[in-house]
């Protein structure tokens, strides 16, 4: 039967006081007590009500006797039971005071409350009647509670407790007694005075009469923190093991290791490093002395109000032998103290600073745990609590060791990946051009970007000079990532070089450099099946005097080309078979372009992303290429920003952009040459004329020497037409002859008894280079002539 006032408030004497002493609320049980009403009580010291001293106390709950003065004039002795309620910060707040009214209330004979037996057992068990009242505890409970039976009798769950989980137990109470269901749950809260939290399991029955009515509930408690415990740390353990180590990032994975121990395990978390001797090199292995320097790496406070950190993140702090974290580390093991403790005294007192903030946010215990793996100490993590009541215990400190221990192998694994990355960013650095040569064809500027997260690959630029004051410009990407990546690309961008210092025309140079994958395919395959060595690249010459430029791409995006006072454009190439292939043709392409032009040549990791695709990267690129820029610095800064994501590209990324320019015609002068050896006198003295027109009066000699030279080979071993062309740039004098034998000239020692041989020995040691180039209608031979050193 369900009673029809279960909760009958003036069955207990209950009051609130508030941190400064006053009474802010007021029961009718306490006004039947001392007679008092509310108006004339709350808002009002509590002092006044009290005969003698107020009692004090600093623990979470007080009891006992007082005196206390009744409305009208007397006095009476009674036993209070007064909960300390926390405030919103987590400190001290208001006062639950209550006593019970109705304990010694008469009880039917034969009630079916007295015959619930309360047998001498380790179960505590407490018997509610149908107000939901204490009715009877065994002498187990009594000693959870710390409370004597006959001073608590009749007291209802929250105010036994003074918690706010009191109200949900009575809660479920209340559902036992008005459905007749047993009921079991489990709650986390503390009991007794020492303010230790407990996990708990209450197991309620209903209590019936002969009838089958009714009467009151029945609860079972049974402490089963022991096995809270483990399956908390068995949890914390398999949470440790998801969120520790989702990066290749130290710092982050110390992050993360403060996180997961934050506020499981401890109030206050820092995470000291010991630092490298270099950047992305090897921490010290051999035995560490004090005093210590470390790192401050990350730290976690355990909520907003939570005090700050004696040192910050990024911050370096050095630690005496006294110290708890020089102490651990010198000793390979977790050390623990309660504070006040004897052997920081002499730390602390040195330590101003850190002593000042244990003492204002009551610091009682620290664990310092070192961080180690594969046999490297790595730095410490210290555990602070001054929220939780409770010291560490040896089963904390196998769950933080154990925690620490996964995080240790995480950060080194980040430490190695940090410095095998580093590696390769060095060898990658040091395999592309350091610097892009000034020459009088282009301007150009370049920028080369790792992957965020795979790091170095295969992408690779080059602006090589070639003869005629002519310039190639090469990008290509490898296949991949890794040391092997860059390692090839290193191979392709040195064959590139060799095949460009020949003069081989675009289509011939990704031919060869065709061939060449095929045989790297060969040599990186295994149980004699081939490898897979891919790549792509786009060869491009420029010659400013014609101002005409020539291009192959093997596989290669197309690069853009933005003609002055016009937008970007995608230049019409045709595309070619990746290299790697063999036996398949490239084909050319030949543009006009204006003095001014800026090519823009590219990688696709610049313009790919998983979060657009390959043509709305394209059309980002063109937008922000057409945008006028001071500089190509500026533009390639400006480009990478707009196209590539804050935390980095997905794949490497390179990037040159060459703006051209044009040879003047005053600067080219060109002759027809008959093919009479006779004729050639007139020849010269049309140079020496010429140089003069230059001012290059001082050269004169070496260039009618070399020019002598050039046009009579020409005439004896050439086939006509020949032409000779001089060029003049700031620096250089360039001598070309060109005529319509395919066959190349070639250094001869001459014998001494031979009346020549000597003349292209004569060419290369008056000149500072020469060469010939084939040409679709022969060759032609240059020389080039060093202005300065001639001045």
């Amino acid at each position: 039967m369900t009673p029809e006032y279960p909760f009958d408030e003036a069955a207990t004497a209950r009051a609130v006081i508030d941190a400064e002493g006053r009474v802010t609320e007021w029961g009718e049980g306490a006004r039947r007590l001392l007679g008092w009403t509310a108006d004339e009580v709350v808002g009002r010291s509590a002092a006044r009500l009290v005969q003698g001293p107020a009692p004090t106390t600093h623990g979470p709950r007080w009891d006992g006797t007082l005196t206390l003065r009744r409305q009208d004039g007397r006095t009476v002795s009674v036993w209070l039971l007064a909960h300390r309620r926390p405030g919103p910060d987590g400190g001290g707040g208001e006062w639950l005071v209550v006593s019970p009214l109705e304990s010694a209330r008469s009880r039917p004979e034969s009630s079916a409350l007295d015959r619930a037996e309360l047998i001498q057992s380790p179960c505590a068990v407490a018997i509610y009647d149908d107000h939901l009242r204490l009715y009877r505890m065994n002498g187990a409970l009594a000693s959870l509670v710390g409370l004597p039976e006959e001073r608590v009798r009749g007291l209802r769950v929250p105010e036994l407790s003074g918690r706010l989980q009191g109200q949900e137990i009575e809660r479920q109470l209340r559902h036992v007694l008005t459905t007749g269901v047993g009921h079991d749950i489990r709650t986390y809260l503390p009991v007794g005075e020492d303010g230790l939290m407990h996990a708990w399991l209450a197991r309620m029955a209903p209590i019936r009469d002969e009838a089958g009515r009714v009467r009151g509930v029945s609860v079972a408690v049974h402490d089963f923190t022991d096995q809270y415990l483990a399956r908390e740390r068995l949890q914390l353990v398999n949470e440790a093991s998801r969120r520790i180590g989702s990066t290749l990032d130290v710092v982050r994975t110390a992050q993360e290791l403060a996180d997961v121990c934050v506020p499981r395990l401890a109030d206050f978390v820092s995470v000291d490093l010991l630092d490298p001797p270099e950047p992305g090199g090897e921490t010290a292995t051999g035995p560490l002395t004090a005093p210590i320097t470390l790192r401050r790496a990350a730290h976690r406070p355990v909520g907003p109000g939570s005090p700050e950190a004696v040192v910050r993140p990024g911050e370096l702090d050095t630690y005496p032998a006294t110290s708890p974290q020089a102490d651990s580390l010198l000793s390979g093991r977790t050390t623990a103290a309660v504070l006040p403790a004897e052997a920081l005294t002499q730390w602390l007192s040195r330590d101003t600073a850190r002593r000042e903030w244990i003492r204002q946010y009551g610091v009682h215990a620290m664990m310092s745990v070192p961080i180690r793996a594969r046999g490297t100490t790595l730095g410490v993590a210290v555990l602070i609590r001054f929220r939780r009541p409770d010291p560490f215990t040896p089963d904390d400190q196998l769950l933080a060791e154990e925690i620490t221990a996964r995080a240790a192998v995480c950060m080194d694994n980040a430490r190695r990946y940090s410095r095998e990355r580093e590696t390769a960013l060095a060898l990658q650095r040091s395999l592309l051009p350091q610097s892009l040569p000034s020459t009088a064809a282009v301007q150009a500027c370049s920028r080369y970007l790792p992957a965020a997260r795979t790091g170095v690959g295969g992408d690779w630029f080059d602006v090589i000079p070639l003869s005629g004051m002519r310039v190639a410009m090469v990008v290509g990407d490898v296949v991949g990532h890794g040391i092997q990546a860059s390692a090839t690309m290193g191979r392709l961008r040195t064959a590139v070089r060799t095949l460009a210092d020949i003069d081989l025309a675009p289509d011939e140079l990704l031919t060869h450099l065709d061939d060449l994958v095929l045989r790297l395919s060969d040599e990186a395959g295994t149980d004699g099946s081939p490898g897979e060595v891919g790549a792509t690249c786009l060869y491009a010459v420029y010659d400013p005097v014609s101002r005409r430029c020539t291009l192959a791409r093997a596989g290669h995006p197309a690069p853009l080309m933005v003609r002055p006072g016009s937008t970007a454009e995608e230049v019409e190439l045709p595309t070619g078979p990746p290299l790697g292939l063999g036996g398949l043709p490239f084909e050319t392409a030949e543009l006009y372009l204006p003095e001014g032009t800026v090519l823009a040549f590219f990688t696709d990791g610049l313009v790919e992303s998983p979060d657009r695709d390959a043509e709305a990267g394209h059309r980002l690129l063109r937008e922000s290429l057409s945008r006028t820029a001071a500089t190509l610095d500026v533009t390639c800064d400006q480009i990478l920003h707009q196209l590539l994501p804050a935390g980095g590209a997905c794949d490497d990324v390179a990037l040159l952009l060459a703006r051209t320019q044009g040879l003047p015609a005053s600067r080219v002068a060109t002759w027809d040459i008959p093919a009479d050896p006779a004729l050639v006198a007139p020849v010269r003295r049309q140079v020496i004329e010429q140089l003069g027109v230059w001012g290059l009066e001082g050269a004169g000699f070496t260039t009618e020497l070399v020019v002598s030279e050039l046009v009579t080979n020409a005439i004896r071993y050439g086939a006509r037409p020949i032409r000779l062309r001089l060029i003049h740039d700031t620096v250089t004098l360039i001598c070309e002859v060109s005529d319509t034998n395919h066959s190349a000239p070639h250094l001869r020692r001459a014998k001494t008894w031979d009346e020549g041989g000597r003349g292209l020995l004569l060419v290369a040691q008056l000149t500072q280079r020469w060469g010939s180039r084939h040409t679709p209608e022969g060759k032609t031979i240059w020389a080039e002539l060093a202005l300065l050193d001639e001045e």
